[in-house]
């Protein structure tokens, strides 16, 4: 009876986090995802309009397809790949979103190898 008793508060409290998931906030706007390749700081931007995003890395721009899964997930598969490895779509996954940025998942359709990062958004599209 003692362990139920001192268990029920940490279920109590448990049950009071809940993970936000505004995912419709985060289907338009001007966005930037900073991240680290090899002790380097890199930084992307992209706009992204329901159904299209344009991505500008180191000077380059590039435009991907979206196909939303549901409010939280999308497929992003570029329009013009330069190369085999641009061929293969990605799956991306709004895992917690906040005010100003959302914690995603990606990773290759069809692979189990998944990275995280978070992307802070800059704008509202108009």
């Amino acid at each position: 009876m003692k362990k139920i008793i001192l268990l029920l508060p940490i279920l109590l409290l448990m049950s009071c986090y809940n993970t936000e998931h505004n995912c419709k906030d985060f289907k338009t706007g001007k966005f930037k995802f900073e991240y680290k390749v090899e002790g380097v700081n890199k930084t992307t931007v992209f706009e992204r309009k329901d159904s299209i995003e344009i991505e500008t890395f180191e000077g380059k721009t590039d435009t991907s397809s979206i196909r939303w899964v549901n409010d939280c997930e999308y497929i992003l598969q570029k329009i013009h790949p330069k190369n085999r490895a641009e061929k293969n779509a990605i799956n991306m996954k709004i895992l917690t979103t906040s005010k100003n940025s959302y914690t995603f998942e990606f990773g290759i359709v069809g692979s189990d190898q998944k990275q995280r990062g978070t992307v802070e958004k800059i704008s509202d599209s108009r």
